[in-house]
């Protein structure tokens, strides 16, 4: 019942189509969020690299010192494990990484040349702090797609000299040591330079567990072949991998001391 004098108004219904709406808001926001999205995976690739080249890389390149000795003469009259080639046999390609197989050992120093072990043998490595377990590194060994490669005529592990050890990097996203991953070589080194000083590597060979600890780390250039060269005053290991990781512009070296035996 309505008081006396008073009129009702019926107010106006107003019909909204939430149904249309949303997807034109929807495909106005497709582009820009496609654009975060492709500028996030660049960025995710290209910042290890990066990151390397402005942080970690200068800390570990050594300074050269000038010499009024030709390098060539210097490597002629030290002892070494390699032999070298003549210049004319390195190849900007080769130093550069473009059209060359980086799975063959022979092409990480170019030139050097590996000596053949009268017996192909193999022995296993773990690094612990990085989930590489029964790793299988096969001595003289060419192809890095399916194990790491003891550089042959470098010292066997608890000698004196170094073993030098070659594995695969590629970029950290990508890495995956599991032993249930077949292509676990393809990336087993991606993070040694990620090693402390004092992290332990472990190898096992002809039924003895030796104990290294890492103590140095460096960067040398594909044609820097001192870094093969053997030390018989100490016992240590050298792990050798490409870097920044995911390019082969230069050679990453991890350096270890023997420190047990069992």
């Amino acid at each position: 019942m309505k008081p006396y004098g008073q009129t009702y108004y019926k107010a106006p219904v107003v019909i909204v189509d939430y149904q249309s709406e949303p997807p034109k808001r929807r495909k106005r926001l497709l582009g820009p969020s496609l654009i975060t999205i492709g500028s996030i995976m660049v960025a995710n690739v290209i910042w290890p690299i990066v990151s390397h080249q402005l942080i970690s890389s200068p800390r570990l390149q050594k300074q050269e010192l000038i010499s009024p000795i030709p390098k060539e003469q210097i490597y002629a009259d030290v002892p070494t494990v390699s032999t070298l080639k003549s210049p004319e046999a390195v190849t900007i390609a080769q130093v550069s990484g473009a059209d060359v197989d980086y799975t063959k050992v022979s092409n990480w120093f170019p030139e050097a040349k590996q000596l053949n072990p009268e017996k192909p043998e193999s022995y296993t490595l773990e690094i612990p702090s990085l989930g590489v377990y029964n790793a299988t590194v096969n001595i003289g060994g060419e192809d890095l797609d399916k194990s790491l490669v003891h550089y042959a005529g470098t010292a066997l592990p608890g000698q004196l000299g170094s073993p030098v050890i070659f594995g695969h990097s590629i970029l950290r996203q990508f890495y995956n040591p599991s032993e249930k991953n077949k292509d676990r070589y393809k990336s087993i080194f991606s993070k040694i330079m990620t090693l402390k000083t004092g992290d332990r590597i472990f190898i096992d060979y002809d039924g003895i567990r030796y104990v290294y600890e890492v103590k140095d780390k460096v960067e040398v250039k594909p044609e820097d072949l001192f870094i093969l060269e053997q030390k018989y005053s100490n016992r240590e290991l050298k792990l050798i991998t490409c870097v920044p990781e995911g390019t082969y512009l230069r050679r990453g070296v991890v350096i270890a001391q023997l420190v047990d035996l069992h």
